[in-house]
């Protein structure tokens, strides 16, 4: 995931945020998502991130995630 998005990334305006598999919020899959953001904000990228996944429960209880990552909307 992180080498295609250093491939990539002269060419990347939006990223979309959601887990897999069920796209629901980060930490609900497989993805690695504290090393993914990490290597996001180490590459220089200076884009949008999207939260575009769906909610396990409701929206503000998904939006939990953020305070683990050190991120907020």
């Amino acid at each position: 995931l992180c080498e295609r998005f250093d491939g990539l990334l002269d060419r990347i305006g939006h990223v979309q945020v959601a887990d897999n598999p069920g796209r629901h919020q980060p930490g609900t899959g497989e993805i690695d998502y504290a090393y993914v953001f990490e290597h996001i904000d180490r590459s220089g990228y200076d884009g949008w991130v999207g939260l575009e996944y769906a909610p396990e429960g409701d929206t503000l209880s998904s939006l939990e995630w953020l305070d683990r990552y050190g991120l907020k909307a």
